[in-house]
């Protein structure tokens, strides 16, 4: 499948169709001033107005779509879920364009402004619709006869396995899974599914089999006694970008929002890669630019004054850096104010305590008021991190944490933050024990991720730096 040409479509169509929507608008605002405009409608092409909008309409709206979603997983469409973010979109992206844009315009103004409003949003959106609902439909019957897939990997090698295998190939509709191969959960003599499907590996190669195999879809189908290991492989597979479909076998460990899902024969729990509806993630990205950009501005005058600070508390550099994991494994560096002496950790990497004679006099009072975190809106200004996503920690301590908690890369699903839930209900650990029982208030985080939650917890993170209570 060919996802670039697919979005290089569906933004063909929204182009096209945003630019006859502005084209039938601005006649139809025209025809308001002028009762003959249609005896002479070439002037149009002569108004400055409509030569604005005809560049700056189609880009405005192809700027939504993009902050919305509605480029991203574009063979997974239903006509249905279409028509929901059609209505969405164009209701709130009318609502934007007026107010920025057409409330300046005297001809609206001196109109019947809801008549204006409802001809713009019923135009736009049954124009949009109708392109997108052809592209879709078009894809969904190419799936439906398997003339394209989703490159499906099987986890289960007996009787589940095979059963779910017979079903999705025997369907009339097809689903669109394409089975590249199984993998087995647990060793044995032979394997059921062998007979159909090529035999990739076992679960410990679930990273390099997604990767090298474009894997799309990973259906889960354990015998009764391999369900033990779900969690584990859940766990795993979240770190990618895939859909997770297990068959219901009392899976009552599972580590986010789920639902089920029954187009098949056999009815799945399906667990989306998405921890919040795409618009929300470009939203908290939109947000953490800006805050960024003030907190540096604002607080330049600290930041220079704790510069000197730290340069007259001790030699060393004034600022520290670090490496740390973020999303998905990358490594990156985090800079803080140094805070502590510049051999503070010669004897191997150690975690901070609350009497640290590492720690310089000057550091613990910036690290008090978290001060010293300042020079990290650089990093999230980067990309690196967010203001609000579980705290990174260096590979050192993740092998150990992995040791007692294997679902701790769960952590590793979105960027890394300058706070966390964990960091406000719990503060910082002083051992691997205090780290693991931290790691429970940022799963919670995970599975409630909201813009929400973030605006809560930086609240609560403004009144833990005034008070002083950081450590």
């Amino acid at each position: 499948m060919n996802k670039t040409f697919q979005k290089f479509k569906y933004i063909i169509a929204d182009i096209l169709s945003a630019i006859a929507v502005w084209v039938g608008f601005f006649i139809y605002r025209q025809s308001l001033i002028d009762i003959h405009l249609f005896s002479h409608i070439s002037s149009i092409i002569h108004e400055l107005f409509f030569w604005y909008g005809f560049v700056l309409y189609p880009l405005f709206w192809n700027l939504l779509y993009i902050l919305a979603g509605m480029y991203r997983r574009v063979y997974k469409k239903t006509r249905l879920v279409e028509l929901q973010e059609t209505v969405a979109t164009s209701l709130f992206g009318i609502l934007l364009f007026f107010f920025l844009f057409v409330m300046e315009d005297t001809t609206f103004r001196n109109t019947n402004q809801t008549k204006l409003f409802l001809v713009l949003l019923f135009g736009h959106f049954m124009l949009t619709y109708l392109g997108r609902l052809f592209i879709t439909h078009r894809t969904i019957n190419k799936i439906h006869t398997r003339k394209i897939g989703f490159n499906t990997l099987l986890i289960g090698a007996n009787g589940n396995a095979m059963k779910v295998f017979n079903e999705l190939e025997n369907q009339k509709h097809s689903s669109g899974n394409k089975f590249i191969g199984f993998v087995n959960a647990k060793e044995y003599d032979n394997y059921e599914i062998s007979a159909v499907l090529p035999h990739l590996g076992t679960i410990v190669e679930l990273p390099r089999l997604i990767k090298e195999y474009a894997i799309e879809e990973v259906l889960i189908a354990l015998e009764k006694s391999e369900t033990d290991l779900t969690a584990t492989i859940i766990t795993e597979l979240e770190l990618f970008d895939v859909v997770i479909k297990i068959i219901p076998l009392n899976h009552d460990h599972i580590f986010r929002n789920i639902k089920t899902t029954g187009s098949f024969m056999t009815p799945f729990i399906e667990i989306s890669p998405d921890l919040m509806p795409v618009w929300q993630f470009s939203i908290k990205r939109i947000f953490d630019i800006l805050l960024s950009i003030l907190a540096l501005v604002l607080l330049s005058p600290i930041f220079v004054i704790s510069a000197i600070g730290v340069k007259l508390s001790s030699p060393g550099s004034i600022i520290y850096s670090q490496e740390r994991i973020g999303k998905k494994g990358k490594v990156f560096k985090m800079i803080k104010f140094r805070s502590m002496y510049s051999d503070a950790e010669k004897n191997g990497p150690q975690l901070s305590s609350k009497i640290d004679a590492r720690t310089t006099p000057f550091g613990a009072f910036i690290r008090k008021f978290r001060i010293d975190e300042i020079p990290q809106f650089l990093t999230v200004l980067k990309g690196d991190m967010s203001i609000v996503g579980p705290r990174p920690e260096r590979q050192y301590f993740i092998n150990q944490i992995l040791e007692q908690a294997p679902h701790f890369k769960l952590m590793q699903k979105v960027k890394p933050g300058m706070t966390s839930w964990g960091q406000v209900k719990f503060g910082y650990a002083e051992n691997i024990d205090e780290m693991v029982e931290r790691m429970q208030y940022d799963i919670l985080y995970l599975e409630n991720m909201s813009l929400t939650m973030d605006f809560k917890i930086m609240i609560w993170t403004v009144l833990i730096v005034v008070q002083g209570r950081g450590k």
